[in-house]
């Protein structure tokens, strides 16, 4: 019974999360921002009229590190279609160098130093945040809460999930 209740009790904590973020159709609050060498950047300026994969990301997160490889193939399978990649730093509890960390991904996406306050207007609530938004900034897509643990099935999931979306907005 107590199993139960807590599994309702997490389902629920989870539903009002979602419902605190931004949803498809939504869109995306501008924002101004820098990268990892100092340059500003203007949301949604920098998307200049294309669909991008926005990731919100730290260090520390299993969840990111599982996941993140998988952006240099979206990059590169989707780069035609001009679909960008804008990953945020956000929610670092200082062990990790993000600046580093970015540089190791194998691929240059845009990529957004101390980026708490944006995660905070775009309403992201755990980390890593994962939306597509199309040229203009709106949401057309946001991914949903998992019970499933970090590593490569939720990695292999979101892969699967990003890239039918983009197959979708990129027709």
């Amino acid at each position: 019974m107590r199993q139960m209740v807590l599994g309702l009790v997490a389902m629920l904590l989870a539903a009002q999360l979602q419902a605190q973020t931004l949803g498809p159709g939504d869109i995306a609050p501008t924002w101004t921002g820098r990268d990892f060498s100092g340059q500003m950047l203007e949301f949604p300026e920098l998307l200049d009229g294309k669909p991008a994969v926005m990731v919100f990301w730290a260090t520390w997160c299993g969840y990111c590190r599982a996941f993140m490889p998988y952006l240099k193939d979206i990059s590169s399978d989707y780069a035609g279609h001009g679909v960008g990649i804008v990953a945020v730093n956000a929610k670092e509890d200082g062990s990790g160098d993000p600046r580093d960390y970015v540089r190791g991904l194998g691929f240059d996406p845009v990529a957004v130093a101390g980026g708490d306050a944006i995660a905070d207007a775009w309403g992201i609530r755990f980390i890593p945040g994962l939306l597509i938004v199309n040229g203009d900034g709106t949401v057309a897509w946001q991914r949903e809460w998992t019970d499933l643990p970090a590593g490569r099935t939720v990695a292999e999931l979101w892969d699967g999930q990003v890239r039918e979306q983009l197959d979708r907005l990129v027709r």
